[in-house]
């Protein structure tokens, strides 16, 4: 994919990561979804499939949950580059894209948490404090359940891919109902996928 990126569009990028930065309770996972729609569906940035993996190989990856953040960013730049085909003449272009997708997505929340979390320790007492922490469950678990629902679709339709989507919804069961270790799950998911069952 190729773009034509001009420096307001670049400008838009950043200000758009910096705006989903001040909505990212829970994480930045949890802006995935204006993610997809911003960069895929409205500006046409990144590719369905780019969007998605970027996603998936950050999160394999050893690190930060913010980490596919750099990714996507690094995919506009190398598209607006020339493409991957244009090799190491993209990299200026990718560094670009990485820097203002992270400089958006973490200053502005990391002020914001900073100042927050230093009133909220010394009023933590306060009712509306302890009110305000309990009414965000609902809403990072719902814009989670958002971002998972953008991933699975992408992928095609349940009767079509109906083993990983019951492998997801077991995992989701045992999950919820069980004190099983992630990384059992993780390694039968692996295991199930190296056989080709999912």
């Amino acid at each position: 994919m190729m773009l034509a990126l001009t420096a307001s569009d670049w400008l838009a990028l950043l200000t758009h990561f910096l705006s989903l930065s001040l909505l990212a309770v829970g994480g930045a996972i949890t802006t995935a979804p204006d993610m997809h729609r911003y960069l895929v569906d409205e500006q046409h940035w990144l590719g369905d499939i780019q969007f998605t993996s970027s996603i998936a190989l950050a999160q394999a990856a050893p690190g930060p949950n913010v980490l596919f953040i750099a990714l996507l960013g690094w995919n506009v730049g190398i598209n607006a580059g020339g493409g991957v085909s244009a090799g190491a003449s993209a990299w200026p272009y990718a560094a670009l894209g990485t820097l203002l997708a992270m400089i958006g997505i973490l200053v502005p929340s990391t002020t914001l948490t900073f100042a927050a979390a230093r009133w909220g320790h010394q009023n933590r007492e306060l009712r509306a404090v302890r009110a305000f922490k309990q009414g965000m469950a609902p809403i990072v678990i719902a814009l989670l359940i958002a971002t998972g629902w953008i991933l699975a679709v992408s992928h095609g339709s349940a009767l079509k891919n109906w083993p990983m989507w019951l492998l997801t919804a077991l995992t989701t069961l045992l999950i919820w109902r069980t004190r099983l270790h992630l990384l059992w799950l993780l390694a039968a998911g692996g295991l199930l996928g190296w056989l080709g069952w999912v």
